[in-house]
């Protein structure tokens, strides 16, 4: 049987608009991390509800509210295959707030469809802690407080509920700036994270194969930030050296057998470059530095091949500082069983490439003078750099170097190892990132997904490992000024990647650099940070406890002093007045408290017509309370007094 109009099961249709509008404000900026059927889902439930509302209709069966949650956690289950973890969890919490709103006809569902709705605002930060969620929760958070007051003072405009909600907000912000900054910080969440809590982060793969770099290279995201402490090197020498693959299959690139250490494989004593890197998580162990290395971070390793790895994924941002020696020489001796490792190739693979390289073999000269032809090679005969090259089949560097011709910076890093190796020169595939764009705003270096790039290293007698870009043959201005700059018309970039549009560049260096100061000051005040900030402060060596035992009394200091001021104000009150209270608070359990705007005839009118059954008794209890507060003092005082408590306290409803 369908339930009864909230008007008369303890809501009013403003409080159930106000729920409405908090719930919509909730669940609005989920939806982009929804599957699009909840997104709609929801909006149609919440659509219903509204349209209920307007037309004054009875709230839907419990039966069938039911089958829509079952209906519903199907539907996630069979899109997630599962309904644990971090993106089903979300999912079913909107659907369930959604449903909730469906039966909420009483001040209590209405309050636990608040709380769903604070809860759901921490679900924003787990796909983004950005400026923008940031504020959107903000204006959730007021909107949602908003709606609590009214569930607890009907009469309230909306303006005074907004009004009330956001100062309610300011006056918690001195507690949650003094907690923030120093409340002990923890390294990663209180709790455990989703298996599914790393999905999604974008960043350069373990492996290379055709058209893996080109797709990330479509992607405005920032991959790192790197703040030089003298001027940051010309673009021609930022190399940011990543994962080394040295194991190739016939089609894709792998790493090799590497040892690990926690120093460097070399001797340092070339100049030196210093700067700190802030990396964006990508759930992998690499850390990116400029070549070659000359520091191992703390909690990192170096590998045999020059890598800087960390030692578990990098799942939250991550600040360390480097120095890097770009003139360095390395491997000089370099290990027999690694130069074997450097000459591999596959059977039978690519045999046209192979017979070109022993025909250049042939020609003699040294490594060098080999790779110097291969990069003759690629720029007299036609070869073209672009992000849409031609699919290719088994033998894809064959028909990369006598076919398509067409590729992008992972087909001639792989085609010139391979040629280099079919000549017997020890050579592997670098990757990393190119370039970057110094930011005008905030001095910062901004390396982009759109820098990945890839790149080739020979080894020669005496002078050990080198670094050869292919793709600068082709197109050096990629190398001087970006990608941006080397792709042909046809190939189009991203609005925000366009270096042509001068107004949209300023515009992305000034968002840039406030998403900077956000992410070093707020989303990057970890423990080493904070220690920082109080050791400025005269806290050299703070004492966690003492200072948890501290900031616990302190608080409860403040909410003694508070309770005191409100006891105080109690106590102030006339008896009378607050014998008058008592009414409000006995009826506030009915949805009939008293609002502060109420005068006692005006508010003894409202209950009398809410419920008809006790109008005459109220209306006697008001009668005598406006007689005893605003009229003569009575010589009799103390005993009306007492008979107006007795009648409050008898009122049956």
């Amino acid at each position: 049987m369908a339930r009864t109009d909230p008007r008369a099961d303890g809501l009013s249709r403003h409080q159930t608009l106000w729920l409405l509008l908090a719930a919509t404000t909730a669940t609005a900026p989920l939806a982009p991390q929804l599957p699009y059927w909840l997104s709609a889902a929801a909006l149609l439930v919440l659509g219903w509800r509204a349209l209920l509302w307007r037309r004054h209709r009875p709230l839907p069966p419990r039966w069938l509210l039911i089958l829509l949650a079952v209906a519903g956690i199907a539907g996630v289950f069979l899109t997630y295959r599962n309904v644990f973890g971090r993106e089903p969890g979300v999912a079913l919490l909107v659907l369930f707030l959604a449903l909730k709103l469906m039966e909420s006809s009483r001040r209590r569902d209405a309050l636990a469809a608040m709380f769903l709705g604070y809860f759901l605002q921490l679900a924003l930060f787990f796909q983004s802690q950005s400026p923008p969620v940031a504020l959107l929760t903000l204006a959730a958070l007021v909107v949602i407080t908003a709606a609590l007051i009214v569930l607890n003072h009907d009469r309230q405009p909306w303006p005074g509920a907004v009004r009330r909600a956001a100062l309610m907000l300011a006056q918690a912000v001195p507690f949650m700036l003094i907690l923030f900054v120093l409340f002990p910080r923890v390294q990663g969440p209180l709790w455990g994270m989703p298996l599914d809590a790393y999905a999604g982060l974008a960043g350069l793969s373990e492996t290379m194969s055709p058209g893996s770099i080109s797709q990330l290279s479509l992607s405005g995201a920032i991959a790192f930030r790197a703040n030089f402490d003298a001027a940051p090197p010309p673009p021609e020498k930022l190399y940011w050296r990543g994962p080394v693959l040295t194991r190739f299959d016939g089609r894709t690139w792998h790493p090799g057998s590497t040892g690990y250490s926690f120093s460097l494989p070399y001797a340092v004593d070339a100049a030196a470059i210093e700067y700190t890197v802030t990396l964006e998580p990508h759930n992998k162990t690499w850390l990116f530095a400029l070549e070659l290395p000359g520091t191992v971070p703390a909690a990192a390793v170096a590998s045999s091949d020059y890598q800087i790895l960390a030692r578990t994924q990098v799942r939250t941002r991550l600040r360390y500082a480097m120095r890097s020696h770009p003139d360095l020489r390395a491997g000089v001796g370099e290990k027999a069983e690694t130069l074997r490792a450097a000459l591999q190739l596959p059977r039978d693979a690519n045999p046209r490439a192979r017979a070109l390289a022993r025909q250049w073999r042939a020609e003699g000269g040294d490594a060098q003078a080999l790779a110097r032809r291969v990069l003759r090679h690629f720029r007299q005969q036609g070869f073209v750099y672009t992000l849409s090259p031609p699919l290719l089949g088994q033998h894809g560097i064959d028909e990369f170097l006598f076919e398509t011709r067409r590729g992008f910076c992972e087909h001639y890093a792989a085609a010139f190892v391979f040629l280099m190796r079919a000549a017997d020169v020890p050579a592997r595939v670098v990757t990393g990132y190119q370039g970057g764009e110094v930011n005008p705003v905030d001095g910062y270096l901004v390396v982009r997904q759109s820098d990945a790039h890839a790149w080739a290293e020979i080894w020669t007698q005496g002078k050990g490992w080198l670094r050869v870009d292919p793709t600068a043959a082709i197109a050096p201005s990629r190398i001087e000024r970006g990608i941006a700059s080397a792709l042909p018309t046809e190939d189009a970039l991203p609005l925000l990647m366009r270096v042509d549009i001068d107004w949209l560049r300023a515009l992305r260096f000034r968002w840039d650099a406030l998403s900077n100061a956000w992410d070093q000051w707020v989303l990057g005040y970890n423990p080493e940070r904070q220690r920082e900030f109080l050791a400025r402060l005269g806290m050299d060596d703070p004492d966690w406890r003492a200072m948890t035992a501290t900031l616990t009394l302190a608080s409860g200091l403040v909410m003694l002093v508070l309770v005191g001021w409100s006891l105080r104000r109690h106590l102030a009150l006339d008896p009378t007045q607050r014998v008058w209270l008592r009414l409000s608070r006995k009826l506030k359990k009915f949805g009939l408290a008293r609002q502060d705007w109420e005068g006692p005839l005006e508010y003894a009118g409202r209950i009398a017509q809410a419920r008809p059954a006790v109008a005459r008794e109220i209306d006697e209890i008001a009668r005598r309370y406006a007689k005893l507060r605003y009229g003569p003092e009575p010589d009799t005082r103390r005993r009306q007094l007492k008979e107006l408590a007795l009648r409050i306290r008898r009122l049956r409803f």
